[in-house]
């Protein structure tokens, strides 16, 4: 193997998103404010900045304020204020409104921002690299490098040219190790060096199993008499009911956009469920397809979001770095809002990093970034809503709603819950149930206008990868998707993932069926990893700039 040359920084961060980039601005605020100089580079995965964002998104511009208090001076693109909050309860042929007075008052997105959470990554970035951040596009953090003393010291990056066979390419290139005196990791969901420190370091030890949610998203321009600029509305039962939980979000955007998109939790039991079906079925419900009629998608994605909330993250500091962000899971389920904590997060770590670099430390455990945490409005974000996912889990739709509501009342005005700390339990993927105890739901086939097949959708995402390389989606065990998951489970990767890169195939002349991965297909929404029963399928990073290419997103 070719020698990796290797570069220093004070800071190094993996991830280029909302936390990622607030903690290298807030990093070169306080050098400034010092008078002194910290080196700090930023790698992301995609092929630009904000290339793998998805999000709704209506922001709190809570942490955004305290960042760059200036921002509309300065063009932040959060140009569509909320002016209609709309909650609905869906029936298949139409809708009960819940009145606003009903909703706790942290529900109310009055203040807040629809945007296109990409675009805010893009405006974050140029401020980052105005101050002097380096940003480094289109490279995936592959590998973690440690000390001798086994804390953490940076990662590998850069890693080009290796063939399907693992064999080196003429175009090969060994890649970089990028050394830190601490590393930020701001992967996102389930980032593959997150998850392989969380089990090195048993961050998760004596904290609840994360909790996950599918959502799935389309951009559509609308006619200009179905846009109302500034509407935000959240639905929930159907076409879900019983059968899963998880809802919708539809935000009038600035320009006739609409975006659009649909979120299942991933504890859902029946293997036949098809999620990105049922959000093909759900736009055509009449409040919805009244609103898409006429119209054109412009955009397709998907990603994994988490939902385990207060109870679920995990220890956020080891010897050398943190977990900020969406890797540590600060999402707020009910308000379906995280940016503006992962943002906190970001310049939590920021500061207890800038604070140990100026005492001459280097390598060691931050470990007063959690406490700043605890401390933080991002605690008492989460620690108000803890029971939200947990009763709708044990009680259902409505009990756990009815019931959640209240809990948030509770919370709201007398600052305690009734329930105290709920659990979650089991981890998703221990949720689902064999096939046989199921009956196969039919999925209504698109119909082209308003409702379209995966293939076609993830062809609107923009999705390339480098064919001639390793599959990024590794199989612990090659056997077990058509020895176990298939008769057990129906083998449901066919099902879970957006993007249709599992699929079961049994050509002429085959006696067995095969498991064929279509690597090539996917938006690195890290559903499979999550969801796959047998836990057998590990997701890790490809080569740097592959994966979806998201627009306005």
């Amino acid at each position: 193997m070719s020698e990796r040359e290797m570069m220093e920084f004070d800071v190094v961060i993996v991830g280029g998103g909302p936390s990622g980039l607030a903690a290298s601005i807030r990093l070169k605020q306080l050098a400034e404010a010092a008078g002194t100089e910290v080196s700090v580079c930023v790698l992301e995965k995609g092929s630009e900045i904000g290339a793998h964002i998805l999000s709704g998104a209506v922001v709190d511009p809570i942490g955004l304020n305290e960042l760059i208090p200036d921002w509309k001076e300065k063009g932040a693109p959060l140009n569509t204020p909320v002016t209609e909050d709309r909650f609905f309860m869906l029936g298949p042929a139409g809708g009960l409104r819940i009145p606003n007075f009903l909703m706790p008052p942290l529900m109310d997105n009055h203040g807040a921002y629809a945007v296109s959470l990409g675009n805010v990554c893009r405006w974050l970035g140029e401020q980052a690299e105005a101050m002097g951040v380096e940003i480094y596009p289109g490279f995936a953090a592959s590998e973690l490098v440690y000390r001798d003393d086994g804390s953490v010291k940076g990662v590998v990056t850069g890693i080009f040219g290796v063939a399907r066979d693992g064999t080196e390419k003429p175009d090969y290139q060994p890649g970089m190790e990028l050394h830190g005196k601490y590393v930020f990791f701001a992967e996102g969901v389930r980032g593959s060096l997150a998850k392989s420190l969380i089990s090195k370091f048993e961050l998760d030890k004596g904290r609840e199993p994360q909790k996950f949610g599918i959502g799935i998203k389309e951009l559509w321009e609308v006619k200009p008499e179905n846009h109302k600029q500034g509407q935000v509305t959240h639905t929930m039962g159907w076409p879900l009911g019983s059968r899963a939980g998880g809802g919708s979000f539809m935000y009038h955007l600035e320009d006739h956009l609409v975006s659009i998109g649909f979120v299942v939790h991933l504890n859902y039991k029946n293997p036949h469920l098809f999620p990105y079906m049922e959000f093909q079925r759900f736009k055509h419900h009449p409040m919805i397809e009244g609103v898409l009629s006429g119209g054109r998608r412009i955009a397709y994605g998907a990603r994994a979001l988490t939902e385990g909330g207060f109870q679920s993250i995990p220890k956020l500091s080891f010897p050398g770095g943190v977990l900020i962000g969406c890797s540590a899971g600060f999402v707020n389920v009910p308000r379906i809002k995280g940016s503006h904590n992962a943002m906190k997060s970001g310049m939590l770590a920021a500061e207890s990093a800038f604070a140990a670099l100026a005492g001459g430390r280097e390598g060691d455990e931050l470990a007063d970034y959690e406490t700043s945490v605890q401390n933080s409005w991002v605690y008492e974000d989460l620690k108000r809503v803890r029971n939200v996912k947990p009763l709708w889990s044990k009680l259902g739709l409505i009990g756990g709603l009815t019931l959640g509501g209240l809990d948030m009342w509770t919370n709201q005005l007398m600052g305690f819950s009734l329930f105290g700390t709920l659990k979650h339990g089991k981890p998703d993927h221990a949720c689902m149930e064999p096939a046989s105890r199921h009956a196969p739901i039919d999925y209504p086939r698109p119909d082209g206008e308003i409702s379209f097949d995966r293939l076609t959708s993830v062809s609107f995402s923009a999705t390339n990868h480098e064919e001639d390389q390793p599959v990024h989606l590794q199989l612990a065990d090659p056997s077990v998707p058509i020895a176990r998951n298939l008769p057990e489970f129906a083998e449901p990767a066919q099902r879970y993932c957006p993007a249709g890169v599992y699929e079961v195939l049994t050509e002429d002349g085959d006696s067995e069926p095969r498991f064929v991965i279509n690597a090539q297909n996917c938006v690195h929404c890290k559903t499979c990893d999550i969801k796959d029963p047998a836990q057998n399928i590990n997701w890790v990073v490809p080569e740097g700039g592959g994966g979806p290419n998201y627009p306005n997103m």
